[in-house]
Formats: C-alpha cells, sequence, structure tokens
C-alpha cells in the first residue's frame, strides 16, 4: 500500500496529463502490486500439515503467514503413485512458477524426489509428478469459499486465488517445503 500511496502522490506533483499514459498506469499498479509483501522478511521455508489442513510461511524461525488449505481427495498417507489422490509427505523444493496455471497461479514442488522415485519404481508404479501450491480452477471462482471446507485435488495443495497472490509475492523459486502428515 505504501508503494502506491508514494506513486500517486507522485502522479500528483508531475504533469498528470502529460505523463498519465496506460503504460505509466500499468508500471504504478504492478508496483501497488508487490506491496503486499512490504515490511514481511523473506521467507524461508514453508511447512504442510496435512492434518491440519495449514500451509505456514516461515522467515528467521517463525511463522509470519498461515492459510488453511485443501489437499489431494485421499489425503492420509505419502503419495505413492499417480492417481491415488493423496499429497506428498516430505521435504522438497518450490522450483518453478506458472501463472498461466489451469488453477489461476501455480508454484510447483519437486515431487517426485529420489526416494519417492525409489518407491514407485520397486512396486513397479508411476509416482506421478506436477504437485502444486496454487489457486482455483480458472472459471470457478463462484466455488472458491466451498472448496476450501473439502479435499478436491489430485494430491495438490489449494488456496484462494487471493491467498496464491500473497504466496506468489512473498515465497522466492528454491524455498524449500516440509510437508507433514
Amino acid at each position: 500500500m505504501t508503494t502506491f500511496l508514494i506513486a500517486f502522490s507522485l502522479m500528483q506533483t508531475i504533469s498528470f496529463a502529460r505523463l498519465f499514459t496506460p503504460a505509466l498506469a500499468m508500471l504504478l499498479l504492478g508496483l501497488a502490486g508487490h506491496a503486499v509483501g512490504a515490511g514481511t522478511p523473506a521467507v524461508e521455508l514453508v511447512t504442510v500439515h496435512k492434518a491440519a489442513r495449514t500451509l505456514s510461511l516461515w522467515s528467521g524461525g517463525q511463522v509470519v503467514r498461515t492459510y488453511s488449505v485443501a489437499l489431494g481427495w485421499s489425503p492420509v498417507g505419502h503419495k505413492r503413485y499417480n492417481g491415488d489422490g493423496r499429497t506428498p509427505e516430505g521435504d522438497y523444493v518450490l522450483d518453478f512458477r506458472n501463472d498461466n496455471s489451469a488453477y489461476y497461479r501455480s508454484i510447483r514442488i519437486s515431487y517426485p524426489n529420489a526416494q519417492d522415485l525409489r518407491a514407485a519404481r520397486a512396486s513397479n508404479l508411476d509416482p506421478g509428478g506436477d504437485i502444486m501450491i496454487h489457486g482455483q480452477k480458472n472459471g470457478a471462482s463462484w466455488a472458491e469459499l466451498t472448496r476450501r471446507y473439502r479435499d478436491w485435488t489430485l494430491g495438490c495443495i489449494a488456496v484462494t486465488n487471493a491467498e496464491m497472490d500473497e504466496i506468489w509475492s512473498l515465497v522466492p523459486l528454491g524455498t524449500p517445503i516440509r510437508i507433514q502428515p
């Protein structure tokens, strides 16, 4: 919000009619969008407690944000194979962002790791992949609030779109994520 106020004040002091173009408007609105994380230290760890249905952002050894989440439709236990409806458990890394996701925005979790691959191969199973933290399915925003109270993903971790915007702005790529039962 502070960035937005500074930008707005700057617009008022400079010749508004001459400089206010669509490009400048986009720049100023973009700066305002980054203000969500202003004053919040960099997130160093993300934790998920499946039983509590929470995702927490950590900085300096302290929780700075906590969100309610929906999980895979069969959330108890560690993900073993593609299609089991489970959300994985263990230590991973947030390694890719998709701003054009079918589920608003998404940040990929590095599942499967080497241990997951070994276990799946030993059982002759496909471990699956593309496990994400994501928002709501595009075009289904009307269902956003009801989806929060039941598990519905294929194994991903879902939040509201507004929460996804905040997570997107606070969590850098390469951040470790620990998913606990």
